[in-house]
């Protein structure tokens, strides 16, 4: 129990939520101070105006040279006062006591604040009082001050007991508030050893009430997501440099081997040099081709990005291709040519080589006859860009999968090609930001590039 109040106390959520009550109870305090001293000031204003009015009820009794009215209204208001709450006295120039249930000496006109010492009355009683002349002689009103420090008593109590109460439901709803948080963080805490311990597939759990931990907890699980994928890339990248450059490079070594035998017994060998020269060529295209999506993923491109027209770009890879594809029995074309000249932002050679590499992969995957067509059009605020032909397509269940690197539809490698065209285009889309769908033609296939409209 000691260790979960230890560990309590060196949260953050429970040091914020003692924080916060903390300066809830500060500004209680002042407020309350405000209102006792405003409380005391208006009871203090309403005790003179009470005093004043009934000296001036006792005052109106008096008929010039006559006292005997003004003296019996005395005495009776009096013997009204048993306790002794309100005093009453009506003494001469001399001093001597002519009516009221006390006699007043050496109290000043106006209002003024004395102790009385007075039988049946508590010691230091303090009582406030107003003195005025009346027909010569001294009138003096006072009333005793302890029903107004009752009162006071009794709302200093109260707000005391409503400090502690507000204090006490502030810290355990506090401490409430913050283990809830602590355990929501102990969660995430629980995660991130997972993962590093290997468990790349454990997930922080949300709650579903999108609140900003939810929100982070979910931009977290994307990145473990993310991460993941790139874990699962990378090893599907190593097991696909093994099927791809070990055999060259097999090969190459055989060759070279071969060379070698021909070259000790005299024989010519220019051929297989020449063939060692393109097997070597071929490594080094892969691995400049993997080199290159890295550079692009980094994002070191984008330095040269600026406004292009990919109406532009399409018509350039149309004029460039158009006589391949004839030479090669098929055909391209560009639809509805300059449709659209709305601007995106990116680095034009990219661009140039991701619609080249889309275009090449179909040419060399269609058979003669195949059919290939560009277009580019606006769509809301994009502008998507597409390479469709009619040739035999990829798999529903292979479309996500021909973007990871080195991978081939052709699992046994008989064709040419690195398995690295698709990727390439996948870094350069994301690069600028694009998003990449495959679509069915029935037949064929069409890749579409949706890029954003440049700012203006």
């Amino acid at each position: 129990m000691t260790g979960t109040w230890s560990r309590l106390l060196r949260s953050t959520p429970f040091r914020l939520a003692l924080t916060f009550a903390f300066l809830f109870m500060l500004a209680f305090v002042l407020s309350g101070a405000i209102v006792y001293q405003m409380m005391s000031a208006d009871f203090a204003e309403r005790l003179d105006e009470n005093i004043k009015e009934t000296y001036s009820v006792v005052t109106a009794t008096y008929a010039q040279n006559d006292l005997e009215d003004l003296v019996a209204t005395i005495e009776s208001h009096a013997k009204l006062s048993p306790k002794k709450e309100q005093l009453f006295s009506l003494t001469d120039a001399a001093g001597n006591h002519l009516a009221g249930n006390f006699t007043a000496a050496g109290l000043p006109d106006g209002f003024s604040m004395f102790d009385a010492v007075l039988p049946g009355v508590p010691p230091d009683s303090e009582y406030r009082a107003y003195s005025g002349s009346i027909g010569g002689n001294n009138l003096t009103v006072a009333f005793s001050l302890s029903e107004t420090e009752e009162l006071e008593e009794v709302a200093l109590l109260s707000f005391g007991w409503a400090t502690l109460i507000i204090t006490g439901l502030a810290v355990a709803g506090g401490a409430l508030l913050a283990s809830r948080v602590q355990r929501r963080l102990d969660g995430i805490a629980a995660t991130m050893v997972d993962v590093s311990h290997g468990r790349l597939d454990t997930r922080i759990p949300l709650t579903g009430k999108g609140d900003d931990i939810d929100i982070v907890s979910s931009q977290v699980n994307a990145a473990l997501d993310r991460l993941s994928a790139l874990v699962e890339g990378m090893k599907q990248v190593s097991a696909n440099i093994a099927h791809d450059l070990k055999t060259p490079l097999n090969r190459l070594q055989m060759i070279l081997d071969t060379a070698s035998e021909k070259n000790l017994s005299g024989q010519k060998i220019a051929a297989e040099l020449a063939e060692a020269h393109a097997e070597s060529l071929q490594i080094n295209e892969t691995f400049d081709a993997l080199l290159r999506i890295a550079q692009i993923e980094a994002g070191a491109r984008r330095a040269r990005f600026t406004d292009v027209d990919l109406g532009e770009v399409l018509q350039t890879i149309a004029e460039i291709y158009a006589e391949v594809a004839e030479d090669d029995g098929k055909s391209l074309s560009l639809a509805h040519p300059r449709e659209t000249t709305d601007l995106i932002h990116g680095d034009r050679e990219l661009l140039t080589q991701m619609f080249a590499n889309l275009v090449e992969n179909a040419l060399r995957h269609c058979p003669p006859g195949t059919t290939i067509k560009l277009s580019v059009r606006r769509q809301d605020e994009h502008v998507v860009a597409s390479v469709a032909d009619n040739g035999p397509g990829i798999p529903a269940e292979e479309r996500e999968k021909v973007f990871q690197r080195l991978y081939r539809l052709d699992h046994s490698r008989s064709t040419s090609g690195s398995g690295l065209g698709l990727s390439l285009v996948r870094a350069i889309a994301d690069l600028h930001g694009a998003s990449i769908t495959l679509g069915d033609e029935q037949p064929g296939l069409a890749v579409a590039v949706s890029f954003p409209l440049a700012p203006n």
